[in-house]
């Protein structure tokens, strides 16, 4: 920490937040010093966020904001006007959020995105702008700026969108910078250098507030913590004090719930508080519960397997043989990119194998591959021991019930028109279309009776809504009116609706908080225990794939250029790229 005896840049006070009647922020104060990080964390709905945006006057249409106390910068914002708030917003206070592609303008170079705040705070010429935006470029670490800043946001890699964005929350210099989930979804390199920058402006003096649901981001990057629940912060204090040694029942869930040197079968969410970020989250849990704190390795990433069943599922015959597959894409210029070099890869039953690397390294188009949404152009990809990418595609539609696909973004693998019930039951139909009826004991032929076909169709996405966790109310609700973690219950039902043999999972759990992806883990391994799912997990974080993957493969480049057992890849590395992506990560100090 930084921090000098000059005034705090921020100063908050009895802070709360109303929409309507309910009160979603109650008598939130802190206060940040000059070169400090204070990091707010919490689950989704704690309120985080829109305590953040209410320091800004972004909390959102509807909102009733009260603060015995807000002052930036020494500013009293107390009653501020629209007008007042954009004189605040990029001179005094900075705002970096989450998704950089979204908050980027993919029609404008990132340079111009950059001289906005000057154009908008400061009358300097053009040519001076413009020579501002270079150097922010450059001070941000972005390679070659003047040729970045003639890029959109669409031509450039999730890390150097995000510092184009932060590189315009900096234009002006401003005291306080904000940064809301500036890391989530970004690989543990990117990461990494997201982080070493945010620590560099930090170091300079420039205050900054942190809001995430990463722990472990918090442990490298804050120097106080507050925990958010409901609107109220429950404990705060020093980074080391709070994580190490937490006082609050809350807060000992959260850490319990980081994946990172949990043993192998072990269960996140254990009991404690209920998740305040749903109401409506589960029912009940379809996970199995163990003890608050789970036990740790002292220093290993990834535990070996403790199932019986997971050792048999090693010597077994092998579900899904990748056997030296390439794909290449051809890129304007008429450029071969390949995207996916040689790639050779076996998954056993009942065995999860991650998958992990940078951004671009071909791990979704592996996916892809393995999915049989494109086809490649070298090597066969065979599934139990038959034909899979050599096939046409009609030969191979009565086999896709078998291979079941769960994405990072739930929201748009829906159709957003459709109930969860209409989307379950057309899952389920693909799955068993000529049998289904007779399973419920309907005769399957054109006059069977419509009543006791539904009646039956009801009865079974109940028990899918049941078996992830969720009430069968939810089956009239639409994916919209959802939270995340409903919502990827949901596409785990719909992809264990057909009784798929292989599971392919592609940054599940990257975009979810800390409790709500325990628990989301939990189900995953407890239906691969009960129904002997085979998993290609992929992932950028290497605490998840620790806890999940019996055995590790490493993509770079198109190319994996080390696999083998998760206990050996990510303790003892053999490859210099695996040892700098496991030195890259993130961990959550004790």
């Amino acid at each position: 920490m930084n921090t000098t005896t000059r005034r705090p840049v921020l100063e908050l006070d009895g802070l709360s937040v109303d929409f309507g009647d309910a009160r979603v922020v109650d008598g939130v104060g802190l206060s940040i010093a000059p070169g400090e990080c204070v990091a707010l964390v919490g689950e989704s709905g704690s309120g985080k966020s829109v305590t953040a945006r209410s320091l800004l006057g972004m909390a959102g249409d509807g909102a009733r904001v009260r603060a015995d106390v807000l002052r930036i910068d020494g500013r009293d914002l107390r009653g501020a006007t629209e007008h007042d708030w954009r004189t605040v917003r990029g001179r005094t206070a900075g705002l970096v959020l989450q998704d950089a592609l979204v908050a980027l303008d993919p029609l404008r170079p990132v340079g111009r995105e950059v001289e906005d705040a000057l154009r908008i705070h400061d009358r300097m010429p053009r040519a001076e702008r413009r020579a501002r935006a270079g150097e922010v470029l450059d001070a941000v670490g972005m390679p070659d700026p003047a040729t970045a800043a003639r890029r959109r946001s669409g031509e450039l890699s999730g890390g150097l969108r995000q510092r184009a964005l932060i590189a315009s929350a900096l234009a002006l210099d401003p005291p306080l910078l904000i940064a809301d989930e500036p890391t989530t979804a970004l690989d543990a390199t990117v990461q990494a250098r997201v982080l070493d920058l945010l620590a560099a402006i930090r170091d300079r003096g420039t205050g900054l507030l942190l809001i995430s649901h990463d722990l472990a981001v918090v442990s490298r990057l804050a120097d106080r913590v507050l925990v958010m629940r409901e609107g109220r912060v429950l404990e705060q204090g020093a980074t080391a004090a709070v994580l190490g040694a937490p006082s609050d029942p809350y807060t000992r869930q959260l850490i319990a719930a980081v994946p990172a040197d949990v043993p192998r079968g072990v269960a996140l969410s254990g009991p404690g508080p209920k998740p305040a970020s749903d109401p409506t989250e589960p029912r009940t849990s379809a996970v199995p519960t163990g003890p608050t704190e789970p036990a740790r390795g002292s220093s290993v990433v990834g535990a070996a397997p403790s199932d019986d069943h997971r050792g048999a599922a090693l010597s077994a015959a092998p579900l899904l043989v990748v056997d030296r597959v390439g794909k290449s894409f051809t890129l304007p210029g008429r450029v071969r990119f390949a995207a996916v070099d040689d790639v050779s890869l076996v998954v056993s039953r009942g065995e999860t194998v991650g998958l992990v690397g940078e951004s671009g390294s071909g791990k979704t188009t592996l996916a892809r591959l393995v999915l049989a949404l494109t086809s490649p152009d070298t090597g066969t990809i065979t599934f139990d021991g038959e034909p899979w990418s050599a096939l046409d595609e009609r030969a191979r539609r009565p086999r896709r019930r078998r291979v079941g696909a769960i994405y990072q973004d739930a929201l748009s693998s829906f159709d957003p028109r459709w109930t969860v019930g209409r989307i379950l039951a057309d899952a389920d139909a693909d799955a068993e279309a000529p049998s289904d009826a007779d399973q419920h004991g309907v005769a399957a032929s054109p006059t069977a009776d419509r009543t006791a076909v539904r009646t039956g169709r009801a009865r079974r996405i109940a028990e899918l809504l049941d078996r992830v966790g969720l009430t069968s109310g939810v089956a009239h609700r639409e994916p919209l009116t959802l939270s995340g973690g409903q919502r990827q219950r949901v596409a785990i039902a719909r992809a264990i609706a057909a009784r798929p043999d292989l599971l392919v999972c592609d940054e599940p759990v990257s975009a979810l908080d800390v409790t709500i992806q325990a628990q989301i883990l939990d189900l995953l391994d407890e239906l691969q225990r009960e129904q002997g799912l085979a998993m290609l997990f992929i992932s950028h974080d290497l605490g998840v794939v620790g806890h999940m993957a019996d055995r590790v493969a490493v993509m770079r480049a198109g190319t994996i250029v080390e696999q083998g057992p998760a206990d050996r890849v990510l303790v003892a590395p053999e490859h210099p790229y695996t040892a700098r992506l496991l030195a890259d990560a993130p961990r959550l100090a004790h």
